[in-house]
């Protein structure tokens, strides 16, 4: 029988993965002032893949289940995301916008199944949805409506591939991420060809930092290998229930390292935007498990 409540210490590792996840989006804009947005992107996902698929077992799930997870996070998710904060929305309300993934992964799951909206689904969309209104109000030179609309599509395509994760049920998460990735890294590469040029690409490469070869590791290793890793092991002992609700300090973490390394700044407008949709992401997770608790 698993555990209902987190020990102290996998309190703390569910707290790190966050912080990883949350911080991520800091790293990546870091990572965007020396590598194009396809290229650094591709080379998160090469480095993920390999050598990785040489040490773990092919997940036994279908090419085509692998492919459609790769492409649709490599490509999709993470090439629409670094493109948009290349200059079209800042790190901190980035992190904030792609958690609409969870309401994109319901209506999606919905459409598929032929299931109807719940109430408590209605008032947690709009409350997410008034808070994406509240950010498109206020798009100004750090935020464009083209950094809004990529990071929507982004998180349209990360819905898209928690869907196919589900259908191909891997029993080792992490298997299937650096396998997937080897599916993500060959399109990513091609556009930055197709868009950037041999000699850009190049010039990137060949003159990139140390710091920026460390958040291309950062976003290979830890974001990939460390923190999907870590989940899945949590997940394996504990309630998806006790450990899913921790997903709610993403935003939170990447909103605090943007505001604490790069200075963004957090007027009240960007606050009341992040509370509603916080909110409704809470309100999302939290009442189906609330209202079995209530007194008939």
């Amino acid at each position: 029988m698993q555990n209902t409540s987190l020990s102290l210490r996998h309190g703390l590792l569910a707290l790190a993965v966050m912080a990883v996840w949350g911080s991520n989006f800091v790293i990546i804009r870091l990572g965007l002032d020396q590598f194009p947005p396809f290229l650094f992107a591709g080379l998160r996902f090469s480095l993920a893949a390999l050598p990785g698929v040489f040490f773990l077992p092919r997940p036994a799930v279908p090419w085509r289940n692998l492919a459609a997870y790769g492409v649709l996070i490599g490509s999709g998710q993470f090439g629409l995301l670094f493109l948009a904060m290349n200059g079209h929305i800042s790190p901190g309300l980035a992190s904030l916008v792609i958690q609409v993934q969870v309401f994109f992964t319901i209506f999606i799951s919905m459409a598929r199944s032929g299931e109807r909206l719940q109430p408590f689904q209605i008032v947690s969309s709009l409350l997410a949805v008034s808070g994406i209104v509240v950010i498109a109000a206020h798009v100004n030179g750090h935020t464009t409506p083209l950094g809004l609309g990529l990071v929507l599509l982004a998180a349209a395509c990360w819905a898209s591939g928690n869907i196919v994760a589900r259908e191909g049920a891997p029993q080792n998460f992490l298997a299937y991420v650096v396998w997937g990735s080897l599916f993500s890294a060959p399109p990513l590469l091609a556009l930055s060809l197709l868009i950037d040029g041999p000699t850009a690409i190049a010039q990137a490469v060949t003159h990139a930092t140390l710091g920026a070869w460390v958040a291309v590791v950062w976003q290979s290793l830890g974001n990939s290998w460390f923190g999907y890793a870590s989940w899945a092991f949590l997940l394996a002992r504990y309630p998806s229930a006790t450990i899913s609700p921790m997903a709610l300090l993403v935003p939170v973490f990447g909103m605090a390292a943007s505001v604490f390394w790069l200075g963004e700044p957090m007027p009240g407008w960007k606050l009341a935007a992040a509370a509603l949709v916080i909110f409704g992401l809470a309100v999302s997770v939290f009442y189906p498990r609330l209202r079995p608790l209530r007194p008939a």
